[in-house]
């Protein structure tokens, strides 16, 4: 028996994604499955919805219409689900997250996977990716982000903090001395990761700095090992400099311009309700976190 839902999953998917092997990967279903939804579904509106090539997919008019209609009524339809459904209700289906790839590595995935364990009922997905998804877009439940948020189409959740240090080794500042000011440091060797500014405070204000060097790398850990093998000033992440603080590999350096901590927080699309997958994978991250990584206070 057909519904009239019959065919909305699946066109929301597929205009989502511009493909139908992807949205049919989002599915669990098979591109023929999906394919044939959206056939009947353009066959009961009378309407082309999207025009199909060997290359490409992509709305009619019509389709871009329909499409802000279906968002709408799928997460109405979510939220009515969710609205009813008992906060200790077990997590089932697909849970698809994203994050940054180092972080991902070190403290999401173990957190993910022991409640995957302890979740048997729930599948994950859980792409580590420095790039900034769409989490609407490209169909995410939720993903981990850093620092200041702007996307109003999601609900944002502290997870923990983190705080952006300065350092260097003690063979780079026996060689060229430690900078006592802001104002120094251009005339050192600054070690540039993937963010384009350096945050500091000075007099109570944020202000930043664009970091110029003869060594650049987009990955976090490479950055660190050169500040190790005493090429130059770092800033990078408490999370990746705590362990050599502490062993005196590396020095803190302009303790009092730090910038303000950042947050760590868990961001979902919009909605009044999250489903208990999101809901409970949220407060076992925010507990895993705070057990796996030490407050900045405890940082040299």
């Amino acid at each position: 028996m057909s519904s009239r839902w019959n065919g909305i999953d699946e066109f929301t998917a597929v205009a989502e994604q511009a493909s139908f092997s992807a949205a049919a990967k989002r599915l669990g279903l098979s591109t023929s499955a999906v394919s044939r939804e959206i056939a009947k579904l353009e066959d009961r509106l009378q309407t082309r919805l999207l025009n199909r090539t060997t290359r490409r997919v992509e709305l009619t008019d019509a389709g871009r219409d329909f499409l802000d209609r279906c968002r709408r009524l799928i997460d109405e339809r979510d939220e009515a689900l969710a609205a009813v459904q008992p906060d200790d209700s077990a997590p089932r289906g697909l849970l698809r997250m994203t994050c940054s790839v180092s972080y991902g590595e070190r403290f999401v995935a173990p957190a993910v996977n022991s409640f995957a364990r302890a979740h048997p009922e729930l599948s994950i997905e859980l792409d580590l990716d420095n790039r900034l998804r769409d989490l609407v877009g490209d169909g995410y439940d939720l993903a981990v982000r850093f620092g200041h948020l702007t996307d109003s189409r999601l609900i944002a959740r502290r997870l923990a903090s983190r705080r952006l240090i300065l350092c260097a080794s003690p063979e780079y500042l026996s060689r060229r001395g430690a900078p006592r000011a802001l104002s120094e440091l251009p005339a050192h060797d600054l070690l540039t990761g993937s963010s384009e500014h350096w945050r500091f405070s000075e007099g109570g204000r944020e202000t930043t700095l664009r970091p110029q060097g003869r060594w650049r790398c987009n990955s976090g850990a490479a950055v660190l090992d050169a500040a190790l093998h005493g090429l130059g000033l770092c800033q990078l992440p408490d999370f990746y400099v705590s362990e050599p603080l502490r062993a005196g590999a590396l020095i803190a350096l302009l303790p009092d311009h730090r910038p303000p901590d950042e947050g760590v927080w868990a961001v979902y699309p919009h909605r009044r309700h999250a489903p208990p997958k999101v809901r409970l994978m949220i407060d076992h991250l925010r507990e895993s976190l705070a057990a796996l990584i030490p407050p900045p206070e405890s940082l040299p």
